[in-house]
């Protein structure tokens, strides 16, 4: 029996934005009352991170992040490109761009991270690193939807080899630096002062090439009312140094500063401590050795 799911997502996508994030907002606590699990994660990571402030609205806007999916998949491009009303730090992707220099844009879970690739896709090349997604259905959702306008790169070695080529020709690369990755793709390393399982690939890919890619931090903040976005990017508040471990470490630090600026808005209910299947628990007298400043509020 098929799925109806996707009949649903695409009436979804039909929908006014401001809707859809009305909508949003009552899916995500119906989420936070129905699911003791989600509630703990949510709970215990916005505790770890001394941002309990912000979790009532958070509870709203993890919602609104799921349910304008649809929208951003599925409707034109041009249409979506307008819902990004205003744009700060453009300034770093042209100065990118003169110097022929590839760009990796870092953005995590936070706002509407979607909207950042199809931004910049209307403009030039990008590719992104892209998981299959575990529900069947949706995988050609995204697809087609997320991948009429972004080249996708699997999350393998092949993958791999796409990125480094794509950022050598003085493209563009985008990825979720906080998506936990699986056993042997990353590492432990600290974040909101926990050791959590991070991508070393960021970090790798950042000076894999000739003079070292762009690092930008970009998200999508969800404005009120269903208004749009404002898209804002980033440069890294320090350059990169040290082995590879130090360098990962001190990207989990810009992102903190990061989620910082707009931690309402953060899904905190992703479950970024999860032991990847296969992996071993952290070692704390490794994860003690590692240190990387305080990154100052942005």
């Amino acid at each position: 029996m098929a799925s109806p799911f996707p009949v649903v997502f695409k009436a979804l996508a039909a929908l006014p934005l401001p809707l859809l994030h009305n909508l949003g907002a009552l899916a995500g606590w119906l989420a936070w009352l129905l699911s003791a699990t989600y509630r703990r994660n949510f709970s215990t990571h916005i505790a770890q991170a001394g941002l309990m402030t912000a979790k009532t609205a958070a509870i709203a806007e993890a919602g609104k992040a799921l349910l304008e999916l649809p929208k951003i998949w599925l409707r034109p491009q041009d249409e979506v490109v307008a819902r990004v009303v205003r744009v700060s730090g453009w300034e770093l992707v042209e100065e990118a761009w003169e110097a022929r220099r590839g760009i990796l844009f870092l953005t995590p879970h936070l706002g509407c991270f979607e909207i950042t690739a199809q931004y910049y896709a209307a403009r030039r090349p990008m590719t992104v690193l892209y998981r299959r997604p575990k529900q069947d259905w949706l995988a050609p959702l995204i697809e087609q939807g997320r991948g009429a306008n972004l080249k996708l790169a699997p999350a393998d070695l092949s993958g791999v080899r796409r990125l480094l080529k794509a950022l050598k020709n003085g493209e563009a690369v985008g990825m979720l630096p906080d998506q936990v990755p699986g056993n042997g793709e990353g590492a432990w390393l600290p974040f909101w002062g926990r050791p959590a399982y991070t991508m070393t690939l960021a970090a790798r890919l950042a000076q894999s090439i000739p003079g070292g890619a762009t690092v930008l931090l970009a998200y999508g903040e969800r404005l009120h009312y269903g208004a749009g976005f404002h898209l804002k990017l980033f440069a890294l508040s320090a350059p990169l140094t040290g082995d590879l471990m130090q360098r990962a470490a001190q990207l989990n630090g810009e992102l903190e500063a990061l989620i910082r600026q707009c931690p309402e808005q953060y899904l905190w209910g992703y479950n970024r401590y999860k032991v990847p299947a296969g992996a071993a628990a952290p070692d704390p007298q490794e994860i003690a050795a590692l240190h990387f400043p305080n990154q100052a509020a942005r």
